[in-house]
This record gives structure tokens, sequence and C-alpha cells, in this order.
């Protein structure tokens, strides 16, 4: 992450934009350790009610305002997962 106003600024509107999907953070930064291979440091994990709310989240004008910071904020590799119910 590259500290300033761009990383403020994409933080600020990717949580809203977030929430605003039905999604929520499980892990946001935070203490990681590696117990195999090998891991870039910092990871953010968010949950969204299905895959097709976290596709639409990516989509959204919402988060395109967002993204706006990102080069600026952020070096990152983004997935998406098909999780399990809980």
């Amino acid at each position: 992450m590259k500290p300033g106003p761009a990383l403020e600024a994409y933080r600020r509107l990717a949580a809203a934009s977030i929430a605003r999907h039905g999604g929520r953070y499980l892990a946001r930064g935070g203490a990681m350790t590696v117990l195999e291979g090998e891991w870039r440091a910092g990871a953010v994990l968010v949950a969204f009610p299905s895959m097709e709310a976290a596709r639409a989240w990516y989509a959204s004008p919402d988060y395109a305002e967002a993204l706006a910071h990102r080069d600026d904020a952020v070096e990152r590799d983004l997935i998406m997962v098909d999780g399990i119910d809980s």
C-alpha cells in the first residue's frame, strides 16, 4: 500500500461500496503468519451474499469510483472464490 490521500480515498470508497452491495470484511490487514509456501504481506477478505453479488459489486459505478484511486493507492491481486454456506 502506498500511504497518502489516494489510499484513504480508495479505502473509504471501496468500504462504502462493499457495504452497499451486502459485503462485509472478514479480514482487513492485520498480522499474518505464512505456514507454507510464499505469500506477499497483507490480505483483505470480503464476504458477499453470493458470487452474483460480488460480481455486481465489482462492476458497479460506486466501486468504479474507488478504482479511480487504486493505482495510486495499492498494488494487488484480486480473486473471487465461490465459498460455502455457513
